[in-house]
């Protein structure tokens, strides 16, 4: 046993000479074993007499030692009401005197050891916090040890996981945590050391289950229909309670044992909307529900065509080409793809030693979409779809017109048509200025033309001279007469008229020119043309029209 020595002394009552007792022993002990107490006095040259007290007042045992410098022993059995506070009292002569006090604690070795968790069975869910404690049916003065999987938690545990008291907190569990636990409650007094340990208890880490989800299937039985609804979750773990409700209303419900997927028969008629499906999943933890599904089959039908997309490389140059199949209508349509009139790939059993007509291909999204992973000249071609009822092997093929495919040597690339088309605005603009400026210079050098001096400055006496020309042509029309005058050659673009006043034909005279015995007002005629000039009457003074010259 361990003795504490002296830890206070109470204050001595002294007669004639003092008395300091020291009383020895331990300060702990186990419920059912023995402590022992020693008493003396030293330096007492009489025959001292030993009490020792409990709690202040209750009087345990007493002792008369007859010896010198000999302690007084007390033994005694530990019970629960053993704990307490002692003292002894030394007495010799008269003189009185008391010893220092050693507060004794009973200490009961755990029993029964157990682990429990905040649920049970101890199910602990990824991300949520989880509890295990170590509890005993008796047992003070306990410390606690845990084990994972047969190997002591120590200081070092990482910080996830917590150890307070008898406590161990999963702050933030994941899936590492999953295995078996258990825990020592133990105890030490002095050298002696009692435990109890528990059994191992599984820890089950779960993920919390996915949104559920719902598709349909139909197949033909005969001359009847039926339809399969699927519920599944894509993550989560097993067992869950899947359910089909119809409408708000249950149809069936069963549990997932080891999966995340369950299936219920469901009436069907086709073109029918039979009402509105949705799953439910449930655990003791969630409960979601799907979106929801119409329950309508539609046949397939309508108008069936081909989308192309290219997919460029970095160059800008195509590396590979996408096709779309879109049908125009309907619930479960069959997709099958042809390539100049073959069908890709081959729906039936061929000969392996035949090569088949694409090499770099793939299908997905339900045969709906056709990836040519390649474009050369074996890829280019005509590329056509058709669809079917998926359900009706025998159904009759809705096709798309052909489109056509052409490999990268047949392709302009994005830079070339860029440059085509720029260099193609860039020559029509250049043409059209062209004709802009040649308009602007041709119409400066007929103007400049018509405004020259001219040698010419004899009056024009139409009258007289209209006889003279060369095949005369006279029109009148009330006060109005014209005359025509034709030289020799195919008649040109009929010119402008401009009257001009008599006294103005000095100023205009730059623009006359002899025509045989006439003076005629206009351009000067380009080899042979007609030239036509006009005098209107006016009262009694005669004007004249010159021809203006034409762009």
């Amino acid at each position: 046993m361990k003795n504490l020595h002296t830890l206070n002394f109470w204050p001595t009552l002294e007669t004639s000479s003092c008395l300091h007792p020291v009383l020895t022993g331990p300060d702990a002990a186990y419920l059912g074993s023995r402590v022992a107490f020693r008493c003396i006095a030293p330096n007492s040259p009489l025959t001292v007499t030993y009490d020792l007290i409990k709690d202040g007042d209750v009087l345990i045992a007493t002792d008369t030692n007859v010896e010198k410098k000999q302690p007084a022993p007390f033994s005694m059995r530990v019970s629960g009401a053993s704990g307490g506070s002692y003292h002894c009292k030394a007495t010799a002569g008269g003189s009185t005197g008391i010893s220092n006090t050693i507060n004794l604690s009973v200490v009961i070795p755990a029993s029964n050891t157990r682990v429990t968790s905040d649920r049970f069975p101890p199910v602990a869910y990824e991300g949520s916090q989880f509890t295990l404690s170590c509890e005993v049916v008796k047992g003070t003065h306990l410390s606690y040890t845990w084990f994972f999987n047969r190997e002591e938690l120590t200081s070092t545990t990482p910080s996830f996981i917590h150890l307070s008291g008898n406590k161990l907190v999963m702050r933030k569990v994941t899936a590492e945590h999953a295995g078996y636990y258990s825990c020592m409650a133990w105890s030490r007094v002095q050298d002696t050391k009692r435990m109890s340990s528990s059994t191992e208890v599984q820890v089950t880490v779960k993920v919390y289950v996915s949104k559920p989800r719902i598709s349909f299937s139909i197949y033909k039985d005969g001359d009847s229909y039926h339809g399969n609804v699927t519920c599944w979750s894509a993550t989560g773990s097993p067992p869950v309670n899947f359910s089909v409700t119809l409408d708000e209303e249950e149809v069936r419900s069963v549990t997932a044992a080891e999966s995340l997927v369950a299936w219920f028969p469901v009436p069907i008629v086709l073109g029918v909307d039979m009402g509105m499906a949705r799953c439910r999943v449930n655990t003791e933890m969630q409960e979601l529900m799907s979106e929801p599904m119409a329950l309508l089959v539609v046949p397939v039908g309508g108008e069936v065509k081909v989308a192309v997309e290219y997919l460029y490389k970095a160059d800008s140059t195509p590396a590979a080409a996408r096709l779309s199949c879109q049908v125009g209508r309907g619930t479960f349509p069959y997709v099958s793809w042809l390539f100049n009139g073959t069908v890709i790939p081959p729906e039936i059993n061929e000969d392996p030693r035949i090569q088949p007509v694409l090499s770099h291909y793939a299908i997905a999204d339900h045969r709906q979409t056709l990836f040519l992973a390649k474009l050369g000249p074996k890829e280019s071609g005509y590329y056509r779809c058709r669809a079917r009822d998926s359900y009706i092997d025998s159904g009759s093929w809705v096709e798309s017109s052909a489109v056509l495919v052409q490999g990268t040597e047949f392709l302009f690339t994005i830079v070339e048509i860029i440059s085509i088309v720029f260099c193609c605005v860039l020559l029509l603009v250049l043409v059209v200025a062209a004709c802009c400026v040649y308009k602007m210079f041709d119409e400066a050098r007929a103007y400049a033309h018509m405004i020259t001096p001219n040698s010419c400055s004899d009056a024009f006496p139409l009258s007289a001279r209209a006889s003279q020309s060369r095949g005369p042509q006279v029109e009148a029309s009330s006060d109005v007469q014209y005359q025509t005058f034709t030289t020799p050659a195919s008649p040109a673009k009929p010119s402008a008229l401009q009257v001009i006043p008599p006294t103005h034909l000095t100023a205009f005279s730059a623009c006359c020119h002899q025509v045989g015995n006439c003076r005629v007002c206009g351009p000067e005629p380009a080899g042979s043309r007609t030239v036509s000039f006009t005098r209107r009457s006016e009262g009694s003074t005669p004007s004249l029209l010159c021809p203006l010259p034409q762009p």
